[in-house]
């Protein structure tokens, strides 16, 4: 049979190659193994120097794999670090959560203990209370301003009672079923509350303006005496609302009039207190000398 007139000579001359450098690189080896170990037997200071040399031509390579080495390993620990940072940061975030939610919590208890505090300090203070109930429901964006007491008739309460919260007046009752009252906010603008101005007494009245706010308008005509920061209560004057009970404070001052911000804000009253009407004492003039 004729072989085959396009053989590939060159694959065997490499494989050659290769084998013969193989052979060369193994007796290369054993050769200077053979020479370590006769010199570290009969020469420890030549075998010492060979050590050196070879140290030498090998210290660079030594120390690039070393530095390659490093930086995988200082490559692994960042990431490991990064890792371990984002897993603590979001666990500092849930508990920066949690802690701000306790806190809420704690703060918004802390408020309603002091409401009810101030509640029955009312309560110990008041002796002629008619009914206590919360305000269920109110208008506070209507143009008309009315809140419900979740008291009626069946607790005593009834046309015409005042209504007021540990933090000043409330209004005043104009409808009353059996459980329920219809109680006309003070904002409103068709309540008119005497009231004076703590310090001197200075009489004046207040107008709802249908919007959440008071006009205090002197009785003396003139110019307007008030100021911002003035606070006024009730007066007792004409019967109805009693003496000495937080209405508002002064916010604005213009010519004619303040407008006032009232104390007791229905948006944000739980309970309050109905009280019968208060009525003026009496004032006996003395007798004229001469009269029988």
């Amino acid at each position: 049979m004729v072989p085959p007139t396009n053989r590939r000579g060159g694959f065997s001359r490499r494989a050659q190659y290769g084998l013969f450098a193989s052979y060369v690189i193994a007796i290369a080896g054993l050769f200077v193994g053979l020479l370590l170990a006769i010199t570290a037997r009969f020469d420890p200071a030549g075998h010492a120097a060979i050590q050196g040399v070879f140290a030498d031509i090998t210290a660079p390579i030594s120390g690039a794999a070393r530095s390659a080495v490093g930086g995988v390993s200082a490559g692994v620990d960042g990431v490991s670090a990064y890792i371990e940072a984002g897993s603590k940061n979001n666990a500092m975030e849930a508990e920066l959560r949690a802690s701000r939610t306790k806190l809420i919590e704690a703060q918004a208890l802390a408020r309603e203990n002091a409401r009810l505090k101030r509640l029955v300090s009312l309560h110990e203070s008041t002796t002629d209370i008619v009914a206590t109930a919360r305000l269920i429901a109110s208008t506070g964006t209507s143009t008309r301003r009315f809140a419900t007491l979740s008291a009626g008739s069946v607790q005593g309460v009834a046309t015409g009672q005042p209504v007021r919260s540990p933090e000043g007046l409330v209004g005043r009752v104009v409808m009353a079923s059996q459980i329920t009252a219809r109680v006309l906010l003070i904002t409103d603008g068709g309540n008119v509350v005497p009231v004076k101005r703590v310090g001197d007494g200075m009489p004046a009245l207040a107008t709802g303006r249908g919007d959440g706010a008071l006009d205090i308008r002197a009785l003396e005509a003139g110019s307007n005496p008030f100021k911002v920061g003035d606070v006024f209560v009730t007066s007792g004057a004409g019967g109805v609302y009693p003496p000495d009970v937080p209405v508002a404070v002064a916010r604005v001052s213009n010519r004619d009039l303040a407008i006032a911000r009232p104390f007791a804000d229905p948006n944000r009253l739980d309970f309050a207190i109905a009280l019968p009407p208060y009525v003026p004492p009496v004032v006996q003039t003395p007798p004229v000398e001469g009269t029988p």
